[in-house]
């Protein structure tokens, strides 16, 4: 009897070492159980373990649901699965998988907006990168309500969407990217900046579509208080901005910009036209970078009321009338007799 019970409970250790040593093959050995060279697996938020494994049995990723409660329990992770999109690409162990999407390494691509660009630029880039319809991306920008606070007079987001790379998955709500747009704007700009004490204080709009000229005219750290300078200086005493980067914003509103500016286009009837129409235009004309919105509210104390290119990225300023006339004689007229 005694003999009887020794081969039985030797039997059942033998083939739950049978069974151990399977479940740790499977555990340990790479499995691929999708025909594609990727697979995504998205994990809702809330999602409970029952959700979470059917989710990642049905995408191929674990051989069984023995072997994945096996890996859960191994890593302890059951409670720490966290949501969002997740991207393999090669074939993993159930613990890898599981520790992946513990980890919350979710699949994320990255798509940059450099500075100065239009609403319907950054569309076009939204749309590039196959993250969802320009016209989505266009209809977003019209929530106002985002920047209430800061400018009630916006009609849309011009401006205010913040210039940076983002991390978005391989589609995103155009409403969610526009929402971390203003909020990378609310982070660069300072509301409580100081302004110059000689000069009529200009509001939070006022900034703003400074700081897009001053983005649209110059990429050179340095001359972007100086630019500011110079715009600040013309509004206090009445002169007109006469920037081409207005003109050519009124260009594109009206669908006749073609990359040039010719001298007839420096009478377009819009108010965003500062050759016709004095002051600031009615608003930005562009995306600004922190820099530029540092330089419109802090100025360069500079008497500066010209600049002209350099045709070399940088520009040259003047003080007065006559020295820019010079400027424009050598760094323009010169210039381009030399090389034709």
């Amino acid at each position: 009897m005694k003999r009887a019970v020794g081969i039985v409970l030797l039997l059942v250790i033998v083939v739950a070492a049978g069974v151990a040593g399977t479940a740790w093959t499977r555990l340990k050995t790479p499995y691929k159980g999708y025909a594609s060279s990727e697979q995504f697996v998205e994990i809702p938020s809330g999602a409970g373990a029952a959700v979470i494994r059917q989710r990642l049995l049905d995408a191929g990723l674990v051989q069984d649901g023995l072997t994945l409660r096996l890996a859960l329990r191994w890593t302890g992770a059951s409670r720490d699965l966290k949501a969002g999109e997740y991207r393999f690409d090669r074939p993993m162990t159930a613990v890898e998988v599981v520790e992946k999407i513990a980890h919350g390494d979710v699949y994320g691509q990255r798509i940059t907006f450099p500075e100065g660009l239009t609403i319907r630029e950054m569309a076009a880039l939204y749309e590039m990168h196959g993250l969802g319809n320009a016209r989505d991306f266009i209809a977003a920008s019209r929530n106002v309500a985002l920047i209430q606070d800061l400018d009630p007079a916006a009609s849309d987001l011009e401006g205010y969407l913040f210039p940076d790379t983002y991390t978005v998955g391989r589609t995103v709500v155009a409403s969610d990217l526009i929402q971390k747009m203003v909020a990378g704007f609310r982070g660069a700009y300072s509301a409580d900046a100081p302004q110059p004490s000689d000069q009529p204080p200009l509001s939070p709009r006022q900034i703003v579509t400074l700081a897009s000229l001053i983005e649209k005219e110059t990429g050179k750290a340095d001359e972007r208080p100086l630019v500011s300078a110079v715009y600040r200086n013309r509004l206090r005493i009445g002169m007109g901005m006469q920037a081409d980067p207005t003109v050519i914003y009124a260009l594109q509103k009206a669908g006749k910009y073609d990359g040039n500016i010719r001298k007839e286009d420096l009478a377009i009837n819009s108010p965003y036209n500062t050759y016709r129409y004095p002051g600031l235009p009615p608003g930005p004309i562009a995306s600004p970078g922190k820099a530029s919105l540092d330089a419109a509210a802090r100025p360069a104390d500079a008497p500066y009321l010209f600049f002209v290119s350099k045709n070399d990225g940088s520009h040259v300023f003047a003080t007065t009338l006559a020295e820019h006339n010079r400027n424009v004689q050598e760094y323009q007229v010169r210039y381009f007799q030399k090389r034709k």
